[in-house]
């Protein structure tokens, strides 16, 4: 039987560091635009309680979206030994374009998925280029995109990117800044004729909420006083989106779960989008408790938003990345290790992927 194999990964991880000290001498507005009186040092502290972020990672003042993806994208390409012009499908996934510093101008014409095949120098015209706007879900989004693409028989190849740079839209006078980042991941994924219990994509849970839940995650002018309206920025409802991922992503992954024929407790890995700790952790243990279990099996989670904070599309192939090479001190991977990928975000959006190694 054929499935789509993941054959090799790559990622960038931005040499900019902000820590959360940082943050402690910015000034804080609420969305009325008055200033909010708590001392920036207890808000920095209850921010860190909450999403478990120490430090994040921001591109230097040279770099774009593309930039970073590129860079992704090459390690990919070389991790898995590809020709690049065998592949078949370019699948970028980012939600902003490129954003120069010091610029209010999203920039994605032509595509990014376009400028990184040019990066590339990928000559096949057969080589179809083209990006994903699935809010941070978009790299998820890519791969079960991929291997529809595989079993229509339209390709075989394809390399699925998620990058953002999200340093670049945020409102620095905004709490919620603290939380994003940037980063890029990519993985080579190629459909291969495997065993029945072989290595590959198993199954997907793919869902949108778009009446009341649309604007959750929006765009909007700076909450400091005063500010142009015509700038606007990435602005979340934070608590709504809590209790939206509480409502959905656990049944979205128990849908995933039980179409791939995988029980909850075959699970080896769980990579879940790095939106913020509670908020996974929380996500968790809903999951769970649809299976009538209380306590979470221990080291099944990884996690790097304590060190790269949220870099959107980029957080899970970043993660999968770091684990699959060794790079996570407290979580490895071994064939026949059969996992989840989860993630929710703008849109509202939710998907999930059931993959063996």
């Amino acid at each position: 039987m054929n499935r789509s194999v993941i054959t090799g990964s790559g990622c960038y991880i931005p040499t900019e560091i902000k820590t959360n000290k940082e943050f402690t001498e910015s000034k804080f507005y609420a969305e009325d635009n008055t200033p909010i009186e708590i001392e920036p040092e207890i808000i920095v502290e209850k921010f860190m309680q909450i999403t478990g972020i120490a430090e994040r990672r921001y591109i230097s003042a040279d770099m774009t979206t593309s930039d970073i993806a590129t860079i992704a994208a090459r390690l990919a390409i070389e991790d898995s030994g590809v020709d690049p012009e065998t592949i078949d499908q370019l699948i970028l996934a980012h939600n902003f374009g490129d954003v120069k510093m010091n610029s209010c101008q999203s920039d994605a014409v032509p595509s990014i998925a376009s400028r990184v095949k040019h990066n590339l120098q990928i000559k096949n015209p057969n080589c179809v280029a083209y990006d994903v706007l699935f809010g941070c879900p978009g790299w998820l989004q890519g791969m079960i995109q991929a291997d529809a693409f595989f079993k229509a028989g339209i390709a075989k190849k394809a390399l699925v990117i998620g990058a953002e740079t999200l340093s670049r839209v945020i409102d620095m006078h905004d709490r919620d800044s603290m939380i994003f980042s940037d980063g890029a991941g990519a993985t080579v994924v190629e459909y291969k004729q495997v065993e029945e219990e072989g290595s590959g994509f198993l199954g997907a849970s793919v869902q949108s909420h778009c009446i009341d839940e649309t604007f959750y995650i929006s765009m909007g002018p700076s909450y400091f006083p005063g500010s142009d309206s015509s700038v606007s920025y990435m602005k979340m409802r934070g608590r709504k989106v809590y209790e939206y991922a509480m409502r959905h992503v656990a049944e979205a992954m128990k849908d995933c779960l039980e179409k791939s024929g995988i029980g909850i407790n075959q699970l080896d890995k769980i990579f879940i989008h790095q939106a913020n700790e509670k908020m996974d952790d929380a996500i968790m243990r809903v999951l769970f408790k649809l299976y009538g279990i209380k306590d979470i099996p221990p080291n099944i989670m990884p996690m790097s938003i304590h060190w790269l904070g949220n870099s959107s599309v980029a957080t899970i192939p970043t993660l999968y990345d770091l684990v699959k090479k060794g790079l996570d001190k407290k979580h490895q991977l071994q064939e026949g290790d059969e996992l989840l990928f989860a993630s929710v975000g703008a849109g509202m959006n939710i998907n999930a992927m059931c993959y063996r190694v």
